[in-house]
């Protein structure tokens, strides 16, 4: 099969070319990871983690259906407004404990 390319796009190939922006340590680390051969290249070993990072948010997302269906369905919009209101207030909370420590 030939590949045409299109802009950095190899049409009839299932990835596609993108831009990610990591810290500088992180990518030395991959870069060691790629030296050793631990790993193949820099690219791959994004894709590998973007594939776990898939399947953890996933597997999250069926434990939570789990939970739900096994307590009683999806969060009511009350219970939603509390749990968002509990959710938000709480870095203020560690913010003014932070403030009393010092």
């Amino acid at each position: 099969m030939s590949e045409w390319h299109t802009y950095g796009m190899v049409v009839g190939m299932a990835s596609v070319k993108v831009t990610v922006t990591l810290g500088e340590q992180e990518l030395e680390q991959i870069r060691s990871l790629v030296a050793e051969g631990q790993t193949g290249s820099v690219s791959g070993f994004v894709q590998h983690a973007v594939r776990v990072g898939l399947a953890d948010v996933r597997g999250w997302g069926a434990m939570l259906a789990q939970a739900l269906e096994e307590t009683g369905g999806p969060l009511s919009d009350s219970e939603r407004r509390f749990a968002d209101s509990v959710l938000k207030a709480e870095p203020k909370r560690l913010k003014a404990r932070r403030r009393r420590a010092a």
